[in-house]
Order: structure tokens, then C-alpha cells, then sequence
């Protein structure tokens, strides 16, 4: 069908890369244009870490919310949604998600098992949220739905951090700037 003889006949998808596909379409008129069009990887999925109360949801919400007005496509997933074999069942709402978003994952995942089982997922990124223990407490009293403090205290001291893609200090970094850091980081990865 044509619209003003700018309308495709025919579109070809050759993949560029991971991150983007170029597009070849041949105009009614017979003229042969290209256009790369970029997305962030189908598959990409972004763990952010780190111990209750070091920032994870407040950023992770923040990003998928920046990514969702940019018309990306986000699906956020917390760990909090879960109150039994939580990694077990995080694990399989992320593996039997959409592959045709960017996957954002909140979870302290303080347990290298637990990392390491993410990772088989493909293309993840770890990011390491961190604060004091001070902070990390002060927070969590703050919070609507607190945990117990000796559960703070314990995941705290036997956190296995990850080999993380970025690290977020959040006791230097204010919310807005964790989460430019963030996107900033998905955009060097999609070039990547």
C-alpha cells in the first residue's frame, strides 16, 4: 500500500547488532533507504542489589519509570512480591517474562547461588546498590513495611557482593543521580 509513495514494499530486518536492527525497506518510488533503529537489548535484564535498605526499589522504580515515559518497554519485578522461595520464584517470573522488554529486578540477592543462577539468564547486569549499615537502618525504619532489625543486621554482614556492572554508594549519591547513573549505564551497555 502506498502513502505518498513513502510507504515500504518490502522491509528487510538484518540484525546489526544485539542492541539494534537495520532496517532496508524499498519505497514505492523504488528508492532504497536505511534506517538503524536502536533499542536496549530484548533480553536485557538489570539486577539491582544490594542490602534492605540501600536505595534498590526507590531506584529501580525510578529507572523503569524514566524508561516507561521514554517509551521504552520495562517490566519491573520486586523480590518483595514474593514471601516463600522467593529467588526460586523471581527467578521463574524474570525467565518466563516478555523477552520484548528491558527486565528490572529488585531483590538483595545476597547469595552468590543466587547471582549466579541470574546470570545463566544471558545478558544481565548486576547493580550494586550500597549504603552504611547506619543508613541501611535508619531507612528501614522509615519504611511503611519494615523488617525486623536483626534481619537487616544479618543480611548486611553476609552479603556476597556481585561482580556488579556499576556500584551505587547511596549515601553520596541522592536518588535522582543513582538513577541517571543507571540509565547513563544501559546506554553504554547497548553500545557495548
Amino acid at each position: 500500500m502506498s502513502d505518498s509513495g513513502t510507504t515500504a514494499n518490502r522491509l528487510a530486518v538484518a540484525p546489526r547488532n544485539r542492541y539494534s536492527r537495520r532496517y532496508e525497506a524499498v519505497r514505492s518510488d523504488g528508492i532504497r533507504t536505511r534506517k538503524v533503529v536502536r533499542h536496549l537489548s530484548e533480553r536485557v535484564i538489570v539486577v539491582i542489589c544490594g542490602p534492605p535498605g540501600a536505595g534498590k526499589t526507590t531506584v529501580a522504580t525510578r529507572v523503569a519509570d524514566r524508561l516507561d515515559a521514554r517509551g521504552e518497554s520495562v517490566r519491573l519485578v520486586h523480590s518483595d512480591e514474593f514471601s516463600r522461595r522467593t529467588y526460586e520464584r523471581l527467578y521463574a517470573r524474570v525467565a518466563g517474562g516478555p523477552t520484548d522488554a528491558i527486565r528490572l529486578v529488585d531483590g538483595t540477592f545476597y547469595r552468590r547461588e543466587w547471582q549466579a543462577r541470574f546470570r545463566s539468564l544471558g545478558d544481565v547486569r548486576f547493580v550494586l546498590a550500597t549504603a552504611s549499615l547506619e543508613t541501611c537502618l535508619e531507612r528501614n525504619r522509615r519504611r511503611e513495611d519494615a523488617i525486623d532489625e536483626q534481619g537487616v543486621h544479618v543480611v548486611y554482614r553476609e552479603f556476597e557482593a556481585p561482580e556488579a556492572d556499576l556500584e551505587l554508594d547511596t549515601d553520596e549519591l541522592s536518588a535522582a543521580a543513582a538513577t541517571e547513573r543507571v540509565l547513563e549505564a544501559l546506554e553504554r551497555w547497548r553500545s557495548a
